[in-house]
């Protein structure tokens, strides 16, 4: 599994799992549990959740998926906007640690940005890095100008990543955003990388499918897979899916495809609103 250094140092993989929309259904919950083991022992190790998804209900399903192997896990998660203050951020994160069954969150990250100062929202997240509750920090959904500001707050250069929304179809963060993060060692964390299997069947990557002997879904992802500085997370509750996203990094390709899929996928020619889902 290829890996990406994070600011602390700690490495991890660059093909992760991500579980939006898991742990609503309680019978899915046993497909959700066996698709993320899967997915660990094909060595994408990296598992993203939210207090949001399913209100805690991802949380206990990623907790049961890695029982016994917490150790082997890049575990993220991430808490809500009006739990950004001091005190609420600090009772958010005991939170997500009771559902999670663990004692801390390998990088713990605000959801997206709301009213409460970032001055106070990095303070807390510095207290709970120093009780060992957390052992790195960073935010999502930020454009750059909400990075700019806060790399000038207090604790802001340790922020370890920002985590949006990018892939082929959704290259708007490559105008500014990426080379900005690029430029200070703080990787993007792509979520929803094959737009919800937008790419199914997708004419425009049919040809390079076929000549990789490959799903046009793997094609998006092994183009995002090839991208410095990104960390992809995508979502999968079929078993089938999951094996398809891990072949994903065996596929090469050439200067050629790129190219193509340049030109069929363009990317921005201007500063373009943050896309977030």
């Amino acid at each position: 599994m290829k890996t990406l250094k994070l600011l602390s140092g700690k490495e991890v993989s660059i093909l992760g799992q991500g579980t939006w929309r898991m742990g609503e259904k309680a019978n899915q919950k046993q497909a959700e549990i066996d698709a993320l083991r899967l997915g660990i022992d094909l060595g994408m190790t990296l598992i993203d959740t939210a207090e949001m998804y399913g209100e805690g209900g991802a949380e206990k399903v990623v907790s049961e998926a890695i029982v016994g192997r917490r150790e082997d896990i890049y575990l993220v998660s991430k808490f809500y906007p009006h739990n950004a203050s001091y005190k609420g951020l600090i009772a958010a994160c005991d939170r997500s640690l009771s559902r999670l069954k663990t004692d801390y969150i390998d990088l713990y990250l605000l959801h997206w940005r709301g009213s409460t100062p970032l001055m106070e929202t990095l303070l807390g997240l510095q207290h709970l890095k120093q009780a060992g509750k957390i052992l790195d920090y960073g935010v999502s959904n930020f454009d750059t100008d909400d990075m700019q500001e806060a790399e000038s707050l207090p604790g802001g250069k340790a922020i370890a990543t920002n985590q949006v929304l990018y892939n082929l179809m959704r290259r708007g963060i490559e105008w500014d955003l990426l080379p900005w993060c690029k430029e200070r060692n703080i990787p993007i964390m792509a979520y929803s990388p094959i737009e919800q299997r937008a790419f199914v069947n997708n004419s425009k990557l049919d040809k390079i499918a076929i000549k990789h002997n490959a799903s046009s879904t793997q094609i998006a992802l092994s183009w995002l897979l090839h991208q410095d500085n990104v960390i992809s997370i995508p979502k999968a509750t079929n078993l089938d899916h999951v094996k398809e996203n891990g072949a994903a990094l065996n596929i090469k390709l050439t200067e050629s495809d790129l190219k193509e899929l340049d030109l069929a996928f363009k990317p921005p020619t201007r500063k373009m609103s943050l896309a977030m889902r």
